[in-house]
C-alpha cells in the first residue's frame, strides 16, 4: 500500500531522538572540555604565581592574561596580605565553580 511506508524505508534515517542525543552529547563534551580548559588555565597561573615564574616571559605573561580575563568577577573577592593566598583564593574560586558548573551542565545534558 503506497500510504503507509515499510520498516525497511525508516532504517536507513537516523530518529530525530537518536540525532538530539548525539547533538545533546556532542554539545555536553564542548561544555566540558571549555570547563576543563578554563580552569586549567586558572590553575597553571597559580602555580606558575606560587613558584615565582619570570612574569615577563611571555607564556607567563599570555597565561596570566588569560587568568585575569577568565577571573574577572572574582578580583580581589578576597584581600589577604599575604600574595600567594590572595592569588589562590582569588583564582581558585573562578576554576572550582568552573569546573562544577562545566561538568554539572554536561552531566545534566548526557541525561537528557
Amino acid at each position: 500500500m503506497p500510504e503507509y511506508h515499510s520498516h525497511d524505508q525508516l532504517q536507513g534515517r537516523p530518529h530525530r531522538y537518536e540525532r538530539n542525543q548525539h547533538r545533546a552529547r556532542r554539545t555536553a563534551l564542548a561544555i566540558h572540555t571549555i570547563a576543563d580548559v578554563a580552569a586549567g588555565i586558572l590553575i597553571l597561573w597559580i602555580l606558575l604565581h606560587l613558584l615565582g615564574a619570570n612574569e615577563a616571559n611571555v607564556f607567563v605573561e599570555f597565561v596570566h592574561g588569560t587568568a585575569d580575563w577568565l577571573a574577572w568577577w572574582s578580583q580581589d573577592i578576597f584581600t589577604m596580605d599575604t600574595e600567594g593566598v590572595r592569588v589562590l583564593l582569588n583564582y581558585g574560586l573562578p576554576a572550582l565553580l568552573y569546573l562544577l558548573l562545566g561538568h554539572g551542565i554536561s552531566a545534566r545534558l548526557n541525561r537528557a
